[in-house]
């Protein structure tokens, strides 16, 4: 699946738009490479390191990957927050 299309479907970015911004960026990481393409591919199993707008970092394991852009919490299904919240 498309790296755009996966942060737009898990809510990880609010629109499309953003999601390709925040993909060309060259701040997001998946499986520690750094990746500069909406395009690029985002598989079950794959790390996905980036940081928010806030300026906090966000680790993320993809655990499933969506058909479709659902409610939040279908989103949140997605992926398992490997962050330490403190």
């Amino acid at each position: 699946m498309r790296l755009d299309r996966f942060l737009w479907y898990a809510r990880l970015a609010p629109d499309r738009a953003r999601a390709q911004a925040l993909a060309s960026a060259g701040t997001l990481r998946i499986d520690g490479r750094v990746v500069s393409r909406p395009a690029a591919a985002v598989r079950v199993g794959n790390v996905l390191g980036y940081v928010t707008h806030g300026g906090t970092v966000r680790i993320l394991r993809v655990v499933a990957l969506p058909l479709r852009r659902g409610p939040a919490e279908e989103a949140a299904q997605l992926y398992i927050e490997l962050t330490n919240p403190g």
